[in-house]
């Protein structure tokens, strides 16, 4: 009866529980819209790369549902006792096979006999490598394809050459050797290429230089070819011989132009047509090919027709007849495979071709048996990680857990303080960052660089705490990887997103504050070079009239120069005075506890929307986003959750029973420095711009009552004193008074 599947939530996400290899036969089952994952690649997992490449079985670097549902069937099937399975075991027990699995038994036996192993019940990954690599190494491959040095001595020479007759094999060590198909072509071209070297003799009827004569007839070919056929037009229609020559007026026009000159001569038959037929060798015009001619009617006419003064077309024609037969020879002999070996061709006995077919059949009856091998060692694999795996892809436990990594996971990283736990292989920078930037995570990407030349990479990582403001590119940490191996890590690119709610709601003042810092900024850098571009042309000197010359008129107004510039300082001064008695116009009837008030109402009307919408954010944080920039197929969404974002980054406690001692040592250094130094000057200007605002503040609080009081001494009257201090209204002067 199977055991029925229990449902759990991690962080908001709903998965199935598979605790035991039991389980997992009955989780597969599940309709795919279940499964966290539907695909993922293979790089990037910390598992054994055998592994993967046994589960993907097209081949495309991908896992998919239906490959892994394959992989625990096919365990299943072999497997009678999930022991090794559930403990994820490297050693395979050989009573836990099932009946189907008693070929693997047979083949364990084998390999443990050959490894003259103590336990004979037991095999181990190790093992079963260990055992192949010995098998391979000695050149037992299963394939048909043997190396040249498993070979006996004798059978070694042929099949180096012919190796290097046919295209290269190798075998499952990476072994270049022959095998029973190379054999076959090899006897099949042998004999094709012994029957056409038969015909040799009745086809280089010139010798030895046949091939050579050949080849100069075939060069020389266009142009004597043109001429027989120039020869038969003037032949039928003889005033064509005008046509054959040039005219006066293009010999006339291309005199002095050599180039010209030249394109005119080429075009020139290379003798006088005949119309019987005939080269006369003495009549050769001396053009472009003139010398390439005379040199084929020394070294082939002459030689082959035994005619030093013409060269008929009949006799052209069987020449070029000939060295077109003997060139076609040549072409199928230069084709063959075995045109290496024309000389020792003959030499070659079928019985060394049967030795060496033998021999392949040999190795391919250990097929079977090393394919037995192979799939022992999917087995102890599949046993090893298929539960680990299915805990990392049906659903994801071990990425809410603190004691075990998820195979995703690279390692750690160590950064400003904090600790990031998580962080996913990147291996395009550019598409991980497009989808990461639509989510709301605060998310890192890391270079991680290997010490001593090794090979780096890149990680993404999500910051779930601290300040995302700490975070710039440049910043360096260092990293851990899953194997504690340590490496240099720089942050190559930031996307900044709020990783709390008190930075959500302090946000916009930090863009206030940037804003107002730039613009004062840009102010003062304006007011400089207005500044110094005022003072330059005050200060430029006026041109020198010339003698007798009238007098200029003075302008009405001094635009520039010191006394400009000191008038335009006084109404900017004017201006700031006039505003700031706007200013205290305005809050003359507004109290301390009335400003503060007002800033407070002021500071939650912005930092409330922020917050809220900066809740609304940090809500919206998920991981799927980061796994699918890596190439993973989700079905559903990772939440990060407040518990979730102190396991992702943390900030580690000091030690246990470890101290703080609050003594700030810098000071003390720095008395023992001040008293060898010379005392600085004080600075009483701040003190007293300092004290006389907090004066102003008291006396701006209290001011009515100091007024009231400083009336009544005055004028000994309240109602006087009321109606001085109530704007708008004249005091009545007391009798014997003066007016104020």
């Amino acid at each position: 009866m199977a055991r029925p599947l229990v449902y759990r939530r991690y962080g908001g996400s709903l998965q199935v529980s598979i605790p035991s290899f039991e389980v997992l036969v009955e989780a597969v089952r599940i309709p795919e819209t279940q499964w966290l994952a539907t695909a993922c690649p293979l790089e990037g997992l910390n598992c054994d790369r055998g592994f993967l490449t046994f589960v993907d079985t097209d081949r495309n670097e991908r896992i998919r549902v239906v490959e892994v549902r394959a992989a625990v069937e096919h365990t299943a099937k072999l497997l009678k006792s999930y022991q090794g399975a559930d403990a994820a075991s490297e050693v395979l027990e050989l009573d836990a096979l099932s009946e189907e699995g008693v070929k693997l038994r047979d083949v364990a036996g084998i390999l443990l006999e050959t490894l003259r192993a103590g336990d004979r019940t037991r095999i181990s990954l190790e093992q079963v490598r260990a055992s192949e690599k010995a098998l391979l190494e000695a050149g037992q491959n299963g394939d048909g394809i043997v190396a040249p040095a498993f070979l006996p001595e004798r059978l070694r020479p042929l099949a180096e050459k012919l190796m290097a007759s046919f295209p290269e094999v190798r075998n499952r060590a990476g072994q270049a050797g022959v095998d029973p198909p190379m054999l076959q072509r090899a006897r099949e071209e042998r004999s094709a290429l012994l029957a056409h070297l038969a015909g040799r003799e009745s086809v280089l009827v010139w010798g030895e230089r046949s091939v050579e004569q050949a080849r100069r007839i075939q060069e020389v070919r266009p142009l004597l070819d043109t001429y027989f056929l120039q020869c038969r037009l003037v032949a039928a229609q003889p005033e064509a011989v005008t046509s054959l020559k040039l005219e006066a007026g293009r010999v006339q026009g291309s005199l002095g132009d050599t180039q010209a000159l030249a394109r005119a001569v080429s075009e020139l038959p290379i003798a006088p047509p005949e119309p019987g037929g005939a080269l006369r060798w003495s009549r050769l015009y001396r053009g472009p090919a003139f010398e390439k001619l005379e040199a084929f009617r020394r070294d082939v006419a002459v030689p082959l027709t035994a005619d030093a003064a013409t060269l008929g077309d009949t006799a052209w024609r069987e020449l070029s007849a000939r060295a077109d037969a003997i060139l076609a020879w040549w072409a199928r002999l230069d084709a063959s495979p075995l045109r290496g070996l024309v000389d020792v061709l003959p030499d070659i006995s079928e019985s060394d071709l049967d030795a060496l077919e033998v021999a392949c059949r040999a190795d391919l009856l250990l097929k079977d048996k090393l394919d037995a091998v192979e799939e022992l060692e999917r087995l102890i694999l599949y046993q090893r990680w298929l539960l680990t795996f299915a805990n990392n892809f049906i659903s994801m436990p071990d990425l809410y857990q603190t004691k075990r990594r998820a195979l995703v996971e690279k390692g750690t990283l160590i950064l400003g303080g904090l600790r990031y736990r998580l962080a996913v292989l990147v291996t395009n920078r550019a598409a991980h960052s497009a989808l990461t930037s639509q989510g709301t995570t605060c998310t890192l990407y890391v270079q991680v660089v290997a010490k001593e030349g090794g090979a780096s990479y890149e990680v993404a990582v999500p910051a779930t705490r601290g300040r995302s403001a700490y975070l710039s590119v440049g910043k360096r940490g260092v990293f851990y990887d899953v194997e504690g191996r340590e490496f240099d890590a720089v942050v190559t690119q930031v996307l900044h997103q709020p990783v709390s709610l008190w930075e959500a709601m302090m946000m916009p003042f930090e863009r206030i504050g940037r804003f107002i810092s730039s613009k004062i900024e840009g102010m003062a850098t304006a007011g400089e070079k207005s500044l110094d571009a005022q003072l330059e042309k005050g200060f430029t000197p006026a041109p020198v009239p010339a003698a007798g010359a009238p007098a200029a008129p003075a302008p009405a107004v001094p635009v520039a120069g010191p006394a400009g510039f000191i008038a335009a300082l006084g109404i900017t001064f004017a201006a700031v005075g006039s505003s700031l008695a706007f200013i205290v116009t305005q809050a003359k009837s507004l109290t301390l506890f009335d400003i503060v008030s007002a800033a407070i109402i002021v500071a939650l009307l912005v930092m409330v929307p922020s917050g809220l919408l900066g809740w609304l954010k940090l809500r919206k944080r998920n991981l799927a986003l980061l796994l699918e920039g890596s190439g993973w197929a989700l079905n559903d969404r990772l939440m990060v959750t407040r518990d979730l974002a102190a396991l992702i980054t943390r900030r580690p406690r000091l030690p246990k029973h470890a101290t703080v001692d609050r003594t700030d040592v810098l000071r003390s250094v720095l008395v023992r420095v001040r008293e060898d130094d010379e005392a600085e000057q004080g600075s009483p200007g701040a003190w007293i711009v300092l004290t006389l605002v907090i004066l102003f503040a008291m006396l701006w609080q209290f001011r009515e009552p100091l007024l009231r009081e400083a009336c009544k001494r005055q004028w000994m009257d309240g109602s006087v004193c009321d109606s001085v201090l109530s704007p708008g209204s004249s005091p009545a002067v007391p009798p014997g008074q003066p007016k104020p």
